[in-house]
């Protein structure tokens, strides 16, 4: 896993207009007078050594200059630097990050700047620090033509990409041809400049039918789809009727939009809440700026734009071959979005496809839908031709951590997690202290029933120790099955564990892994513990030969081992899969599953290889309370050569080995010793102290 220091915190220091002359800088037009929010990052490196030098300041007048308290000092700066440390204090809004009230605001500055004139690009002033090696990320707007719909997503988005939007006037009467002209000219000349990054298409209705345009007849483009509500459904939606009402409309009454929509819902105030959520946004702010933004005359061309844009998509969509990433909304109002997406799944089986079940049409304004997360989580973000799951990685933000952790905080507080670990004199601890911070280091573990130690693991240290794992995986969470059947899984469901890092296992990654210095999570044992059968708990299932201890001795890691016991393995398996595969229907069913999944040990033979994929019956137990022992980190340091030796190498492993089965061994013992082992027990000890965290109540007495 890679150790990652939080290297700095946002501050919104400037909130003001700028008045700034339309300029062109490599295809960029700026729109004049643009709110503009600056944010700083003030590095803790920065403050770190403000506070060392203040302190050896003190130190030299009193004569206590002492270097092991000095270190011991600046470790304790460190830890408070740490922005994970407490999820549940994260506020909920960054610092930085734009209201959906700043997007009415800089719609009613562009309305009144850009009424007229062509469609132009412009580089958002927030956006314009982005790193030269970034991906170019081109939004392509919806009906409303501003280019502002990402703009509660700048300040994340910014650390990630270059990006261009596109902005169409209230006046501009450019025909849908003529707009896939201009993004394929942008398009074909930044690709000639930078040939081996690829290009983001952003669109939204109207813009995503341009992508997919553009996409089509540009297959030799390097092209990255996110898409979300594509506007392919328009001769389904309530729009479409509304072409020949406005053509036979009296010029008298100036409707917009929603006047429009209300006729149908009977209801304006219903048909704006439906649009954009009412408690964001009053009505009295809305109505004035999407009656400026789509006047009569405007309407009824946007209409007449979606109407092209959406044949043209829809006659070439065979033809586009780009990476493409879908988005929908399950309360889309204007499109049949829905019902969109059941139709993609079968035109385009490559293709990923997200569900927002209860989001409206305008999916990017609304609350707690964060683009940079679903770009994370579909595992979407690249810099080159290819993905690299480690250079390309971006650890999650404060806030993603946050929404994550309040996920699974449930299982959290249930099981109440013990963590111990062994500092280097020997000496067991209750905490994570023991832990290596810096890396290359290896955690070697059990895997309990479902993985579900995971969760834990993986949360508590970026909390205590502001360590990012990065977990080797099974590749079946990464690849999209084609042929899906209702029961599988969605994509979906694994984008949690992409956003904190896990990898594909390939010899491949954990070389990538090891050569970062990452802290890396391995588990020898795979599927075949994570899924093992009846009265198997705690029992190792590892290949008869090494497969990590010459990696990591040739990159000098510190291997932890460690186990993990919990009640008991969580769950009582009824049925497991010596029991499915005597059912003719359900072996069937395993065997179909296997066959479609990578298959990440296919040279190897014996128990762990090629594990089938099934899923066991099983009936949750009271929970319980688990227990995490790390082990002494085992140095390989200067034993490349010596472990390159087959037999020195297999004596270590088989050591490692031992000490997962000694960590196990230990847990289970100590465990009968702790009072609060119950979950009772536990609720009773919170409710005579008070709200306390779960690390604060008292486990087993360590020193016995």
């Amino acid at each position: 896993m890679v150790a990652i220091g939080v290297s700095g915190y946002p501050a919104a220091v400037l909130s003001s207009f700028s008045q700034r002359r339309t300029t062109s800088y490599g295809g960029i037009q700026k729109c004049s007078r643009i709110l503009a929010i600056s944010t700083e990052k003030i590095e803790s490196s920065v403050s770190t050594e403000q506070i060392k030098r203040a302190r050896s300041f003190e130190d030299q007048n009193n004569g206590m200059f002492d270097k092991k308290k000095k270190k011991e000092e600046t470790e304790e700066v460190k830890v408070k630097l740490n922005l994970y440390s407490n999820p549940d204090k994260i506020p909920d809004m960054e610092e930085g990050k734009k209201s959906l009230n700043d997007y009415l605001e800089e719609c009613k500055e562009f309305i009144r700047s850009n009424q007229s004139g062509p469609p132009r690009w412009f580089s958002p002033l927030d956006c314009s620090v982005s790193s030269p090696e970034s991906p170019l990320l081109l939004f392509l707007p919806g009906i409303d033509g501003t280019g502002l719909g990402l703009i509660r997503h700048y300040h994340n988005l910014a650390k990630m990409f270059n990006i261009w939007c596109l902005h169409i006037p209230v006046k501009d009467r450019t025909p849908f041809p003529e707009l896939v002209k201009l993004v394929e000219r942008t398009i074909r000349s930044e690709n000639y400049r930078s040939p081996k990054r690829p290009i983001y298409l952003v669109g939204e209705s109207l813009g995503a039918c341009l992508a997919l345009t553009v996409a089509a007849r540009n297959p030799e483009i390097d092209l990255v789809l996110i898409l979300y509500n594509p506007a392919t459904s328009f001769s389904k939606s309530v729009l479409q009727p509304l072409i020949p009402m406005l053509e036979i409309m009296p010029d008298q009454f100036p409707l917009n939009l929603t006047h429009l929509l209300s006729l149908a819902t009977g209801s304006l105030t219903q048909t704006i809440g439906e649009l954009i959520p009412q408690d964001l946004v009053s009505i009295s702010s809305y109505l004035p700026v999407l009656a400026d933004m789509l006047p009569r005359e405007t309407l009824l061309w946007k209409l007449g734009l979606l109407k092209s844009g959406s044949a043209s998509a829809n006659s070439c969509l065979h033809a586009v071959k780009a990476q493409m990433l879908l988005l929908f909304s399950g309360r889309d109002q204007l499109l049949p979005s829905q019902e969109e997406s059941k139709r993609f799944r079968k035109a385009l089986p490559d293709c990923e496809i997200r569900m927002f079940e209860e989001n409206g049409h305008f999916l990017f304004l609304e609350d707690k839908v964060d683009l940079v997360t679903i770009i994370k989580g579909a595992s979407f973000y690249r810099r080159g031709k290819h993905l690299n799951y480690v250079s390309d990685y971006i650890p999650p933000t404060p806030n993603e951590f946050k929404r994550i952790y309040e996920s699974v905080k449930w299982i959290i507080t249930a099981t109440d997690p013990v963590m111990l670990s062994t500092m280097e004199d020997g000496k067991v601890v209750r905490g994570l202290a023991g832990i290596p911070s810096n890396g290359p280091v290896l955690f070697v573990g059990y895997h309990m029933l479902m993985g579900i130690e995971t969760i834990s693991l993986v949360t508590q240290l970026l909390i205590e120790r502001n360590i990012v794992v990065r977990g080797l995986t099974h590749p079946s969470i990464f690849v999209r099955i084609k042929d899906r059947r209702p029961g599988d899984p969605e994509p979906s469901d694994f984008d949690l564990l992409r956003v904190m890092g896990a990898v594909p296992v390939s010899a491949g990654n954990f070389y990538k892994l090891m050569s970062s210095k990452s802290h890396v999570l391995l588990y020898p044992g795979g599927a075949r513990e994570a899924l093992h059968r009846k009265g198997e708990e705690y029992k190792l299932f590892w290949p008869e030969q090494s497969e990590f201890v010459r990696m990591a001795a040739k990159f000098g890691a510190k291997i932890v081992p460690f186990g993990v016991v919990g009640e008991d393995d969580i769950a009582e398996i009824i049925i497991d899969y010596n029991d499915q595969i005597k059912i003719p229907w359900l072996r069937e069913e395993i065997e179909r599953t296997t066959e479609r999944i990578s298959k990440p040990r296919s040279n190897a033979s014996g128990e762990v290889a090629n594990q089938p994929m099934h899923m066991p019956w099983m009936l949750p137990k009271f929970p319980g309370r688990f227990y995490y022992y790390f082990g002494k980190p085992i140095e390989t340091q200067g034993m490349k050569v010596e472990l390159e030796d087959r037999d020195k190498s297999h004596q270590l492993y088989l050591h490692v080995k031992s000490e997962v089965e000694r960590c196990i061994a230990y847990l289970k013992q100590k465990r009968e010793k702790d009072p609060f082992r119950n979950l009772l027990s536990r609720l009773l000890y919170q409710a005579i102290h008070g709200s306390i965290s779960a690390s604060q109540i008292p486990t087993f007495d360590l020193s016995d």
